[in-house]
């Protein structure tokens, strides 16, 4: 070979290339259908047009009922410009792999169904009808709870999200009932020059009494805090950056700061079945005239003895004088920032279980994931569930180890 064929043969390898970058492609193509909300007054939206955008170009598939946004104020045609085919019917949409939805599938929802199909919903015990996982189970739908999912950190971070927003708004709802416009003393919720500064009482330091004692201190209100925890407490205070008057749940030192507040707010969470009642009918009847309860805990049974479930619709009612607010659902008033904030957790989950080849192969990879799963193949793998409908209970981790 001649030195001049050498030169020739070499040249383009000397000369400078354009670096090309490999495209990664998703290991598994996902379809995912989101039907539009039957459940009373649930106005949020598990996944917003942004987050939709981001499932397409990572080469997976969406399918949305016909005006499943609109409640949250995202159009049909948000959707359909970030990718979504747009359904005429939740029977199509139900034709999907994969279901996402706000509130649990109906037991008419639970029939559009078929083996092997993975539902991604929050798990509402309290209202589940006792057929409910009995049908999900006959038609072997893998199901997942993401209120139970939780990160590397083992925090469970839609209940995080929700608890935030609950918190927050828990305080823009009292401000509006201490209000004339709507009946209450004529009080604002905060603090003026001059004048002695609203009292809130906030039972529960968890992410909900968090949040609310921050947007009660921000409004200028004095603050006191209670909870079975002192840990809890000590969390909270530290949280804060500001002292503030804390207490363990003794009755009698509870129903003294209740006679002086002007609004309560109940913010306790059980693990595991109802709520604890810790504020009686009688710590009701001797708080003041016009003070505002708002009961977060409603959804788990309340903290006060006189809470009775309302709706957005009709969300208030009077007791011994005194305004109680039991609306369950109370992030479904701020539809829109609830989606986005769901949409954020749960976009992640889907992106992750495309990677990992689909939902085995993230519940294999996720310990997290793993945990927020309640039916699988037709078995019940969460022991809670199980005991509470006197069904038959495997541990995920053994099923996992046999396949």
């Amino acid at each position: 070979m001649t030195k001049d064929v050498l030169f020739a043969l070499t040249k383009g390898a000397l000369m400078p290339q354009a670096e090309t970058l490999e495209i990664s492609k998703s290991k598994n193509e996902l379809f995912i259908g989101i039907p539009k909300e039957v459940a009373f007054q649930e106005n949020r939206v598990p996944l917003v047009p942004d987050a939709v955008a981001l499932l397409v170009n990572n080469g997976h598939n969406v399918c949305m009922e016909r005006g499943a946004g609109l409640a949250a104020h995202f159009s049909d045609h948000e959707y359909s410009e970030a990718g979504a085919v747009i359904a005429e019917s939740a029977k199509e949409v139900y034709k999907s792999d994969f279901i996402i939805k706000i509130a649990p599938p109906t037991l008419e929802e639970i029939e559009y169904m078929h083996p092997r199909q993975t539902l991604l919903s929050a798990l509402q015990l309290t209202v589940q009808p006792e057929d409910f996982l009995k049908k999900l189970i006959r038609k072997k739908v893998n199901s997942v709870a993401f209120d139970l999912i939780s990160d590397e950190a083992g925090i469970f971070p839609v209940i995080r999200a929700m608890g935030e927003i609950a918190g927050g708004t828990s305080i823009t709802i009292a401000a509006e009932l201490l209000s004339n416009v709507n009946q209450g003393m004529g009080s604002v919720l905060g603090g003026i020059s001059g004048i002695s500064p609203t009292e809130v009482v906030i039972i529960g330091a968890g992410t909900v009494g968090e949040f609310a004692a921050r947007a009660a201190l921000g409004l200028g209100a004095t603050v006191k805090v209670f909870d079975r925890s002192t840990s809890r407490l000590r969390r909270l205070q530290s949280q804060l950056g500001s002292r503030i008057f804390t207490s363990v749940i003794i009755p009698k030192v509870l129903e003294k700061h209740l006679k002086t507040a002007d609004v309560a707010i109940g913010a306790l969470r059980a693990s595991e079945g109802r709520t604890p009642c810790v504020v009686s009918e009688h710590m009701v009847r001797e708080m003041k005239e016009a003070a505002v309860i708002i009961d977060v805990s409603i959804d788990q049974g309340g903290v006060f003895e006189t809470s009775q479930v309302t709706n957005h619709t009709h969300p208030v009612f009077r007791k011994h004088e005194v305004i109680h607010y039991c609306v369950p659902n109370i992030n479904s008033r701020v539809a829109r920032t609830a989606s986005f904030a769901l949409s954020n957790i749960i976009s992640q989950v889907l992106i992750n279980m495309g990677q990992e080849g689909g939902f085995e192969g993230l519940i294999r990879k996720d310990s997290g994931f793993r945990n927020g799963v309640y039916v699988f193949n037709g078995t019940v793998t969460n022991s809670y569930l199980a005991e509470s409908f006197k069904l038959p209970y495997k541990d995920i981790h053994l099923l996992m180890a046999a396949m």
